[in-house]
């Protein structure tokens, strides 16, 4: 008797509009039978040649006394075809089933990875394996005395059940886009690693998500250690001054402070104590509007001094920043962040502007989402449905609305705020000609052996667009960029141009743009 196991067909994942992300293609095989090959040396030598084999290793599998020995699994059309030119007494094929990646390496971090038996390794692959595999079957037969197959003689046959697919809720064209813009941006400026996530502010629906370096799914033995990272939901950072969209909304939503009240930031340089707290450039008297817009660190921290810390973690908690998104994606952190009975004299001076805290990409694009959806916290959502061969629904994943963080008053309030950001800000190089946003950039040093360091920094831009009906909510993450470093000039322009293209294709539409144009041209 002789048992062979069929596999089955791994289910394809596409985007939101069924375009293929992953599929399997039908591949040979090629297997021998050692008993019926009379010269092992001679076979091996033709086997190692065409398959780019190392023939010691042949010689030693043709020499086993068994009827069945893998040589290679999942040849390429070239070599197949050269295989069957040779026509090997006792080198068989079998049809198997190989992932493919119609895209190379776009959304290898959300996708993952498969082994030679398209057992999932990482990514969704991963996480989703058990729904994608199917069941193999089973194919039973009889064998000579010499142990030939009689495929004859049939005792058994068990069809396989093919996998299931997925749905995501990506869209190939932004991911497409949000990938080339965060490769320039990256390649331009040097850095160490970059990651971009765009999200649905209402539903929670993650339309890309991109890091690099990145790799090529095809091809996964040759990728970098560096590459194999998902940074978006992986590296926590300390944000800086992105993470003052908390201080402010916490500010609003308590009615500590208006548009129009005035801090006297010090010209730039305020002593506390032993400390002293810096402005990128001095500034003196500034309204509250003013602060966020020209994103003065010690306005930031006077405004929070009026807020008080428990405040303070009251809404770091409230916006998620001390527990994961939740995302359908393996390995998500949450950050590492310091418990309320924990916090310092000096936590005041420092967590306000994005110090002493720490964030994911994706939970600063979740927090920006809070503002742009008029102030509830959404659970990002990258899988929208899982069907069978026949498109019916399997099951599906309903948005989710995790809670209500800040008024829908507060958040209108915000988009108003950050808009000017972008106007007339640190935010000026997000500004697009068709469509308004709002946003808030970020410097931060990074902290090496214990200390913030001079020379390394994170660049980040959290954005939303349109202002009038915010679609998008948008992070950029940039480690280590150099020479230049602000994320006004490294993050920003990633955000501009990934949401302009992303909006057209859409075809969105922007109330704001005309009132906008109008008061230029009176000027």
């Amino acid at each position: 008797m002789f048992s062979e196991e069929l596999q089955p067909k791994r289910g394809a994942i596409y985007d939101r509009n069924m375009r293929v992300l992953a599929v399997n293609l039908n591949r040979e095989s090629v297997y021998a039978n050692p008993r019926q090959i009379k010269d092992a040396r001679l076979t091996a030598e033709t086997l190692a040649s065409i398959l780019d084999l190392d023939k010691k290793s042949v010689i030693d599998k043709l020499s086993r006394d068994k009827g069945f020995i893998w040589i290679k699994r999942k040849l390429t059309t070239k070599e197949a075809l050269q295989l069957r030119k040779a026509n090997l007494t006792g080198v068989y094929f079998i049809e198997e089933s190989k992932r493919f990646y119609p895209n190379l390496q776009l959304a290898c971090h959300i996708l993952g990875s498969v082994d030679i038996d398209n057992k999932g390794l990482e990514g969704l692959e991963l996480l989703y394996d058990d729904y994608l595999k199917g069941e193999g079957g089973w194919l039973v037969s009889m064998q000579d005395a010499k142990r030939n197959i009689l495929k004859s003689y049939q005792e058994e046959f068990i069809l396989p059940k093919n996998g299931h697919s997925l749905v995501l809720t990506i869209d190939d064209v932004i991911q497409n886009i949000a990938e080339r813009e965060l490769f320039k941006m990256y390649d331009k400026y040097h850095a160490k690693g970059a990651s971009i996530v765009v999200m649905d502010p209402k539903n929670g629906d993650i339309l890309a998500l991109a890091n690099y370096p990145n790799f090529n799914l095809n091809n996964i033995s040759s990728r970098p250690p560096e590459a194999i990272r998902n940074r978006a939901i992986n590296d926590f950072f300390e944000p800086g001054s992105v993470f003052k969209i908390i201080t402010a909304s916490a500010a609003l939503e308590e009615n500590t402070v208006g548009f129009n009240d005035k801090f006297d930031c010090e010209n730039g340089a305020w002593k506390i104590g032993k400390r002293v707290l810096h402005d990128h450039r001095p500034h003196g008297i500034l309204t509250f509007r003013e602060v966020i817009e020209k994103s003065s660190n010690i306005g930031t921290v006077k405004v929070a001094s009026l807020l008080g810390p428990a405040n303070m973690f009251k809404y770091m908690r409230l916006f998620g920043f001390y527990e994961k998104t939740g995302i359908d994606l393996p390995g998500e952190v949450a950050g590492m962040n310091r418990p309320f009975s924990s916090w310092t004299s000096s936590s005041m001076l420092a967590i306000p502007m994005g110090h002493e805290v720490t964030a994911t990409a994706i939970q600063l694009a979740r927090a920006m989402a809070v503002i742009a959806d008029n102030g509830f916290l959404v659970k990002p959502r990258i899988i929208k449905q899982i069907i069978d061969e026949d498109g019916e629904i399997i099951k599906e994943f309903p948005p989710q609305v995790s809670r209500k963080v800040i008024s829908p008053q507060t958040a209108a309030k915000m988009r108003g705020l950050l808009m000017g950001a972008v106007e007339s800000g640190t935010g000026q190089k997000a500004k697009m000609e068709e469509f308004s946003a709002g946003g808030k950039t970020g410097t931060a040093q990074k902290v090496e052996g214990g200390v913030y360091s001079h020379g390394h920094f994170v660049a980040s831009f959290i954005g939303f667009a349109p202002v009038s009906k915010p679609v998008l909510a948008v992070a950029v993450c940039v480690d280590e960029p150099r020479p230049v470093y602000f994320g006004g000039d490294v993050a920003a322009p990633v955000f501009k141009n990934v949401v302009d293209e992303s909006l057209k294709h859409l075809n969105i539409k922007d109330a704001y743009v005309l009132p906008r144009q109008a008061a230029a041209q009176r000027h």
